[in-house]
């Protein structure tokens, strides 16, 4: 990949990779990516993304530090091996210096906090990568925050709307009309 700006490289639709396992969260994100000209590849874990950058290193790729199975700097170690040119934006609910300077020394570009959209992504791509690591970060809307959670648990209990209600010491209907209204992400 040459030394292009992520404009230019846009132009040409660059492959974009989104490794996230929040699969609310990944079509949100994907959808907004593809609105701002990148051809999104999407996967839910570690696993199922080395495989998908083996066979076409993307240009681009967005990185959920926290998944289930193996964590995010082991494939931002893996494109960077593939690519040192891919740029890579690793994302986080759980920002903390030590990790973040971790990331951008198995080379990522840029390290954010969560919630970040696909604006804060875009920007971070054109970012030099520094060890000099600032987390800028947003705050929260609480509706986001608790969805969140609610998912995490959700995660947690396999699905299970009774078990996560128990485990939320909350009403299975309170329950029931909170994951029926989505959350708020802005992109």
């Amino acid at each position: 990949m040459t030394n292009m700006s992520v404009t230019q490289l846009r132009e040409e639709f660059a492959s974009l990779l989104l490794v996230d396992d929040d699969t609310t969260f990944c079509r949100v994100l994907s959808a907004a990516l593809e609105k701002r000209g990148f051809a999104v590849t999407v996967a839910h874990s570690v696993e199922q993304a080395v495989p998908i950058a083996e066979n076409n290193p993307p240009e681009f790729a967005v990185v959920d530090l926290k998944m289930g199975g193996a964590p995010g700097l082991v494939l931002v170690k893996v494109l960077h091996g593939l690519d040192p040119n891919t740029r890579i934006v690793v994302l986080t609910g759980y920002a903390s210096i030590a990790t973040a300077v971790e990331a951008i020394k198995l080379g990522a570009t840029q390290y954010l906090a969560k919630p970040a959209n696909a604006d804060d992504i875009v920007a971070a791509f054109d970012h030099a990568p520094d060890s000099n690591v600032s987390l800028k970060t947003h705050p929260a809307q609480i509706g986001n925050l608790e969805w969140e959670h609610i998912q995490r648990v959700l995660r947690e209990h396999e699905g299970n709307i009774s078990a996560t209600a128990r485990a939320l010491n909350m009403h299975r209907r309170t329950l029931q009309r909170k994951l029926a209204k989505p959350p708020l992400h802005t992109d």
